[in-house]
């Protein structure tokens, strides 16, 4: 790269997780940054190569900014993923909509930009440098045609660029690691007259372009917006319904049309700073999957339920017993684990592919039981579910005696939450079971796991403990009380919550599990799902004091864009790990829709 490119690239430096937005159209996401900058993209699905990844240390990105001194700030539209930059700047306020149109093509994606000078005249800096494959394949073959539209390739991907007909386009060498191979970067300078405004629309294929497919960007614009607000629900029945609808957007933002929700939008963001703990949550995990089905089942909506129940029931008509936790959203399998060559973001690595598909997780059986029965109590159980239904209740009966990763997907071991969970899941689908012999067989195994796991994991105190041979506490025991495992009165329950809030908990902060002497702040980050759940449980209780108290404080450990990541560092006021996190977003609703009801009830 030239002099003159680093520096371009230098100005956009990894920012703060909290400053970031998300665009997603259901098949691939987008992390925009406070300079307008979007700084991780990967096409044409989510777990395809990234084209834009500035934000690990490639070289791609695609930046929207005005030039001079400017506050950034920004919001989404009421109940969608259209994302509005907004900069006050010394001459006036410059806007830039932006959005992935809505929904996605698997194969093809749209990218929506709107530049407005809101509010004076406004001077913006266009850069585009679409680098494939994680930063080693350059743009190539660049042409603009008599319309003024870019068309070039970028790695095996097809690339068009409408409104940068004047754009500059400056080539390079020593892209990536591909010595001598060439690149080219886009350069567009937009001077815009108060109220004027400007459209870029980068579209990124499998396929070559037609002529007769250029997008209009009013119409698609228009078309992404009725999709958005036919998809997101008014959700009048939650606490905090804003925020309820906000993330019921960013989980149907994350669901494939093939029905897989993705973990999280991105890889490598690490948890905790130089401790190694980098993983890529691009796939669909089944337990979080079930967590969304669940929560959308619980405000009654039912499209993004129907998704969960067909993705999880395929993937056990598929794998019946050797069910995997993880698979790519269509369905196929998580590749192995490996590093890049890039420097990562900072204090973390670059890494891609995970080792969760070596793994065996007994719980995810006992959540796609919850997610069947929470659909089977809807009516929207067909015959596919109910066959996946007796696929799992088959290997819960064949394999709940294994050691397992667990939730936490550690060492295998005899994990106590796994087979509570999988006794709740039983349980439930009893509940609504299709004749009295599979009630009477369902509730029979539920009470053999619980009483055999009452026998060995209780521990003398009264209160679960994480496994045979672990005495210690663990957020996920909390868990399969409230699924309707047991009563709210059961001494089980009761001791429990009491030894974690004790133990685990602090300030209405919560934290998986004790990691080893130091202070519970200083292993690891407050993890936003156990706050969630402690909501759910104090409200399971009858407490809704509590239960309020601990749904506002984690409600409030999200992002500007409202944007939640895995672990929230509570003394640095900051996010940690992957974003967002899906299951963090679908614990929020599914608190939300709890709240709203009578306590006591299981959810």
């Amino acid at each position: 790269m030239t002099t003159s490119d680093t520096a371009e690239h230098d100005a956009y430096p990894p920012q703060a997780l909290h400053d970031y937005a998300f665009l997603a159209d259901g098949e691939r996401g987008a992390l925009v940054g406070p300079r307008g900058e979007i700084a991780w993209l990967c096409a044409p699905r989510w777990h395809s190569g990234a084209v834009l990844s500035t934000l690990i240390g490639g070289t791609g990105l695609y930046a929207v900014t005005p030039k001079g001194r400017f506050v950034p700030g920004g919001h989404y539209e009421e109940g969608s993923l259209i994302w509005r930059s907004r900069w006050v700047t010394e001459s006036g306020i410059v806007e830039c909509r932006e959005a992935l149109a809505f929904p996605g093509e698997r194969g093809r994606l749209v990218l929506l930009r709107r530049v407005r000078a809101t509010e004076g005249p406004a001077r913006v800096r266009v850069v585009l440098h679409p680098v494939a494959d994680y930063g080693t394949q350059p743009l190539r073959d660049a042409r603009r045609g008599d319309d003024g539209v870019w068309t070039a390739r970028v790695g095996d991907l097809h690339l068009r660029w409408s409104g940068g007909g004047d754009a500059s386009l400056s080539e390079f060498s020593d892209v990536g690691s591909e010595v001598g191979s060439t690149g080219g970067q886009f350069t567009l300078d937009l001077d815009l007259a108060a109220g004027q405004w400007h459209d870029l629309v980068l579209e990124l294929g499998e396929r070559p372009m037609r002529d007769d497919s250029l997008p209009v960007p009013s119409e698609t614009w228009s078309r992404t917006e009725r999709a958005w607000s036919d998809a997101v629900p008014a959700l009048d029945g939650t606490v905090a319904a804003h925020d309820a609808r906000q993330a019921y957007a960013v989980l149907r933002g994350m669901t494939s049309a093939d029905g897989g929700m993705v973990a999280a939008a991105t890889t490598s963001l690490p948890e905790r700073s130089e401790e190694g703990r980098n993983y890529d949550y691009r796939y669909a995990w089944i337990r979080d999957q079930c967590f969304a089905g669940q929560a959308v089942a619980a405000v009654g909506q039912h499209p993004l339920l129907d998704e969960a129940v067909r993705f999880v029931g395929a993937r056990l008509h598929e794998d019946g017993p050797k069910l995997k936790p993880a698979y790519t959203v269509d369905g196929g399998p998580v590749p192995d684990q490996r590093t890049l060559e890039l420097p990562g973001y900072p204090g973390g690595f670059d890494r891609i592919g995970n080792h969760v598909n070596r793994q065996f997780q007994l719980d995810v059986f006992g959540e796609a039981l919850l997610l069947f029965a929470a659909a089977a109590r809807q009516d929207r159980l067909d015959r596919d579910g109910r066959q996946a239904v007796e696929i799992a209740v088959a290997a819960i009966g064949a394999r709940w005696s294994e050691p397992d990763a667990g939730i936490w997907e550690l060492d295998d071991r005899a994990w106590t939450h796994s087979r509570l969970i999988c006794a709740a899941g039983l349980r439930r689908i009893a509940a609504v079971a299709p004749d009295a012999a599979r009630k009477r067989e369902w509730t029979e195994l539920a009470d053999t796991i619980l009483a055999h796991t009452t026998a060995h994991a209780l521990h003398p105190d009264g209160h679960w403990q994480r496994a045979p041979d672990d005495p210690g506490l663990d957020a996920a025991l909390l868990l399969p009380p409230v699924r309707g495992l047991l009563p709210a009165d059961d001494p089980r329950t009761r001791a429990t919550l009491h030894a974690y809030t004790e133990n685990l908990a602090r300030d209405h902060y919560a934290y998986r599990f004790r990691h080893d002497e130091r202070p519970l702040e200083e292993a690891e980050g407050a993890f936003l799902l156990c706050g969630f759940v402690m909501a759910l449980a104090e409200h399971h209780q009858g407490h809704e004091v509590e239960a309020h108290r601990w749904f506002q404080r984690n409600r409030g450990a999200c992002g500007a864009a409202g944007l939640y990541s895995e672990e929230y560092d509570i003394a640095q006021r900051q996010l940690r790990g992957n974003l967002p996190q899906a299951f963090v977003h679908a614990l929020m609703l599914d608190t939300a829709a709890t709240l709203a009801r009578t306590p006591g009830l299981p959810t």
